[in-house]
């Protein structure tokens, strides 16, 4: 039983959920600049801090943005990030409480117990707007430095694991062979039936 929950399931789960999907995608040749733009702006919505919500977020960013944004990468970035957007409510409710000056609420048990029962008082509900709106400030730091540091590590990645043309508007046979296109399926099937 130890073994079934040991180091190796995780690294196994870790493989399964994280590197055997990321491998996926680079290796279907995206751009760089747009799987960096994913993954910030996937980590970015991820940190949103309300549980749950933003795998929403993630899908609506997916669908406003259509082809501008790589739907896999945001929805594997969202997942990655989801431990830590549990640790970062507290530094945005802070950043919150900075911003409007608001009083400092204290992070009791009391407090979650109140929650919990749904006795939320003023001060919970005041603490969760002072925790969205250092969300809502910090994003656009977050969204451009994620980007910065993300758009290198692509950029060697899909050059290293790329077998698809790094640009959507190649096609994929002026790269994969050098002969003449066919012009109609008739020509196409005359050539198979003469080989």
């Amino acid at each position: 039983m130890a073994k079934r929950f040991g180091f190796g399931s995780l690294v196994s789960w870790f493989r399964r959920r994280v590197v055997d999907p990321l491998h996926q995608i680079l290796r279907r040749g995206a751009e760089p600049k747009q799987l960096a733009f994913s993954a910030a702006l996937g980590s970015t919505l991820g940190l949103f801090p309300i549980c749950g919500v933003p795998v929403f977020l993630c899908g609506l960013a997916i669908a406003v943005l259509g082809s501008h944004c790589n739907a896999p990468t945001v929805m594997l970035t969202n997942f990655i990030v989801t431990p830590v957007e549990l640790s970062m409510v507290i530094p945005f409710l802070r950043f919150g409480e900075f911003i409007t000056g608001g009083p400092h609420f204290a992070l009791t048990s009391d407090a979650l117990k109140k929650v919990v029962t749904g006795k939320a008082s003023w001060e919970v509900l005041q603490s969760i707007f002072h925790a969205l709106l250092g969300w809502f400030v910090a994003s656009p730091f977050i969204l451009v430095g994620l980007y910065v540091l993300c758009l290198p590590c692509f950029k060697m990645l899909v050059h290293r694991l790329a077998v698809a043309p790094s640009s959507p508007n190649k096609p994929l046979g002026s790269i994969a062979s050098p002969r003449k296109s066919l012009g109609s399926p008739t020509e196409a099937r005359v050539k198979v039936r003469d080989v």
